[in-house]
């Protein structure tokens, strides 16, 4: 059962009329509908939101859909709930929401169709430079030079780049100026990460990249 719209009489009754002229208009709060239609027409404006984007949908964006006395955030757990059991799922990622397939799903889209999301596989090297411009961002070619005790290609750069995992920050207080590196929503996207924040301790992140090929399934 979905939780009813937090509805105020007081609040229907003083507010304004719609004014003349103006029912072409995108009609946010469904003031004529009763309270549960309301409230399913929300989800359901969610949803569509959220099924029409290939990337994390933030709260204020979803707000925009809604009437100003609805909840996202109860609306977004009545349709969590509603998928309880379904091979997909809302998730939280990158500060907003998205639709996913649920992991156990992932040999079975694969064995299917070809349309299914493909791993971001990498190297032991490649790990190792997303992990510290994870933790030092933004941090140019020589502060990563530092790190690793030799230059960082630019090809290897180049192919984190392609698969939109860094992207060029601000410039470096160096001679020069460079450009500097920093992760991007896609990042936390493929890490199941909410924000930077949500980063593994450094000593347990470093000792994760030991085996020569990292495969994230996103």
């Amino acid at each position: 059962m979905t939780r009813s719209a937090m509805t105020s009489d007081a609040k229907r009754k003083n507010s304004k009329p719609k004014e003349a002229g103006r029912e072409g208009v995108f009609d946010r709060e469904l003031e004529d509908l009763p309270q549960e239609l309301r409230w399913r027409g929300w989800m359901g404006r969610i949803e569509a939101t959220l099924f029409a984007s290939a990337s994390p949908v933030g709260r204020e964006d979803l707000a925009r859909v809604v009437g100003q006395e609805a909840s996202v955030e109860m609306l977004i757990e009545d349709i969590q709930a509603e998928l309880v059991g379904r091979p997909y799922e809302l998730a939280e990622t990158a500060g907003g929401w998205m639709f996913r397939t649920k992991t156990q799903f992932a040999e079975a889209i694969k064995a299917a169709t070809d349309l299914g999301d493909q791993p971001l596989a990498f190297t032991e090297m490649e790990m190792g430079v997303l992990c510290a411009i994870a933790y030092h961002q933004p941090i140019d070619r020589a502060g990563l030079k530092d790190i690793f005790g030799k230059d960082v290609s630019r090809d290897l750069l180049a192919r984190l780049r392609f698969k939109d995992l860094i992207a060029s920050g601000p410039r470096a207080p160096r001679a020069g100026a460079p450009h500097t590196f920093v992760t991007t929503e896609m990042f936390l996207t493929a890490f199941d990460l909410q924000t930077l924040r949500d980063l593994p301790e450094l000593d347990l992140a470093l000792a994760d990249t030991d085996e020569q090929t990292r495969t994230v399934q996103i």
